[in-house]
């Protein structure tokens, strides 16, 4: 009887393991993951800047270039 119980609870606890190293893998996984997709946001963001810019011959990216318009594209790029 005493057997069964030691086994039982060595099984527990490397049940217990594995779930926590699943975890940890997990959230590496996500971490990897929303990096992948904050990278892809950023390049989509550029291609669309730039074929903007193209379609429009620049005339844009100059208008924003002012004072103020600068300081607000500067202040959302430090979030």
């Amino acid at each position: 009887m005493k057997l069964k119980s030691t086994a039982l609870l060595i099984a527990s606890l490397l049940i217990l393991a594995g779930c926590d190293q699943a975890e940890k893998s997990a959230q590496q996984l996500m971490g990897k993951a929303a990096e992948s997709a904050k990278q892809a946001i950023d390049d989509a963001h550029k291609a669309a800047e730039q074929a903007l810019s193209d379609a429009t011959g620049g005339l844009i990216s100059k208008k924003e270039s002012s004072g103020e318009d600068n300081e607000k594209t500067e202040s959302s790029q430090e979030i």
